[in-house]
């Protein structure tokens, strides 16, 4: 049996071939399972018309479509690797994922196609095309012309089937390497932990260039054969409207912070739903109390990382506990050594292969037993439930979004004006946490808004901070190191009042 994971999504695909797989709320777009196996044969062999082979990185920087999707099936289906990019990195950011990957292929929205055809050239990437939010494009054009029936690639459980960069506090981005078999286990795992069928349908408001909307929400879907009502963005009336017809939802914190806060937003509104599910950011425990007083139901919980998929999850029968992340997966196994709390480490078929071309910090982030470092402190009650109780290092996670420090101030201390920066993540009562700088000036500093301004040129919009201070100097302990729990401390009331 081929490794490959879209050969399990085939199996599903024709045993539920006239049933409904992907359709937007306004019914405009509908897509049964035997419409998404077709369209997936139509893109591998338009893939394979542009000189993807097996084991080729494709990097994808589109807006969300259906016909994202069918890209990223004939991605697995040729055998190639999938190289999601956040829709709003800019070309520098850009430049650096596709010299590092080295693609064979760039697909990205029709207004950067100049643009991405530079990064290209430079980078000696064979072809260059595009795919629009509407499933239009020059990908898409080329795909209708294709046969509908493509043979799937065979492919080891141990080759890779995507690419994801995740940057550390400090250095350049990494790639981590995820195989079929990663996706595979974990997918197959929630399908059974979560109690997933074809008799579910998941609102999907996620974006599909992160590991929560892709991997977790469409892979546990194609696995369950289970129904999707596709959203191009988050939006609460709209999903309050669709709810009824629903019985899942995955979501971050910040959407049930925003369900919560429209009034038409009840429990006749959930009356049909069978489980909220969140994560990506921590859910405030009063987040999760708020939601089980307004519809009955008590949010799920569950933890994970780029390098590992899902780790830990609350349970589908017994007690959801606020402010915990659950148990490990099955087949999962999760330690801390020494005193609690402690960094988490993980072992398990979720855990990625290692960083591309960085065996040195691959070796860094693994111990000498084969346990992956996950850098969060937690702890481990007696029964198994995890708990994080912080970040070993200073990332911030902001509407679901993982924000490094280390890169803004880069940007902020090469302003002229700015002599030192400091970048810290507060509660926000929207995004969870909220970017903030703290900076030193040399001479006259330019006015708050026009930093923000001149950061959002090179920095995406996530990772824009959105208040910029001014102090005399940063406060440092006696090694000369910024202390920033200090500056947490002092920033924590920035968006929670006034």
């Amino acid at each position: 049996m081929s490794g490959n994971l879209y050969a399990r999504f085939e199996r599903v695909f024709a045993a539920n071939a006239d049933r409904v797989a992907l359709r937007t709320p306004d019914g405009t777009a509908s897509l049964t399972f035997g419409d998404l196996a077709r369209g997936a044969s139509r893109y591998a062999n338009a893939l394979s018309a542009l000189g993807v082979e097996p084991g080729d990185r494709v990097t994808v920087q589109v807006e969300k479509s259906i016909a994202n999707v069918l890209l990223y099936l004939a991605v697995l289906k040729v055998g190639a690797v999938y190289q999601p990019l956040n829709t709003a990195y800019t070309a520098a950011e850009v430049s650096y994922f596709v010299e590092d990957a080295q693609p064979k292929l760039i697909v990205c929205d029709p207004a950067r196609q100049a643009e991405m055809r530079a990064l290209g050239d430079s980078a000696k990437v064979f072809a260059v095309v595009n795919l629009d939010a509407h499933g239009g494009g020059s990908l898409a054009a080329m795909a209708a012309t294709m046969d509908d029936r493509h043979d799937t690639v065979a492919r080891e459980a141990d080759d890779l089937a995507g690419l994801l960069y995740t940057s550390g506090t400090t250095g350049r981005s990494k790639g981590a390497m995820i195989t079929h078999a990663n996706l595979a286990s974990n997918a197959e795992t929630l399908v059974e932990l979560w109690r997933m069928t074809s008799a579910d349908t998941l609102l999907h408001a996620l974006p599909i260039f992160h590991v929560h909307g892709l991997y977790v929400a469409l892979n546990t879907s194609f696995l369950a054969a289970a129904s999707m009502i596709w959203f191009g963005r988050f939006d609460a009336q709209a999903m309050i409207a669709a709810m009824p017809q629903a019985t899942v939802l995955m979501g971050v914190p910040t959407f049930y912070t925003r369900l919560l806060s429209e009034p038409a937003f009840t429990m006749e509104t959930a009356r049909n739903m069978r489980l909220f599910i969140s994560g990506s950011a921590p859910l405030l425990a009063e987040t999760h109390t708020s939601f089980a007083e307004r519809t009955g139901h008590a949010i799920l919980e569950r933890y994970g990382m780029t390098e590992t998929g899902m780790i830990t999850s609350n349970p589908h029968d017994g007690a959801r506990l606020p402010g915990t992340v659950g148990f490990a997966l099955p087949g999962v196994a999760v330690r801390i050594r020494g005193e609690q709390p402690g960094v988490l480490e993980v072992k398990g078929p979720n855990v990625f292969r290692g960083y591309w071309r960085m065996p040195e910090k691959t070796r860094e982030d693994f111990t000498a037993d084969h346990w992956f470092i996950t850098g969060d402190v937690c702890t481990i009650d007696a029964q198994g439930r995890v708990t994080i109780v912080g970040r070993a290092k200073d990332l911030i996670i902001s509407g679901g979004f993982n924000v490094y420090p280390k890169e803004i101030e880069e940007v902020l201390d090469a302003i002229p004006e700015v002599a030192e920066s400091a970048v810290i993540g507060v509660p926000h009562p929207d995004f969870g946490e909220g970017v903030v700088a703290v900076v030193t000036a040399r001479g006259r500093l330019a006015p708050e808004a026009e930093i923000i301004a001149a950061l959002s040129a090179s920095l995406a919009r996530f990772k824009v901070p959105k208040r910029i201070f001014e102090v005399a100097e940063l406060p440092r302990n006696a090694m000369g190191k910024v202390q920033k729990a200090e500056l947490r401390k002092r920033y924590a009331a920035t968006f929670t009042t006034g």
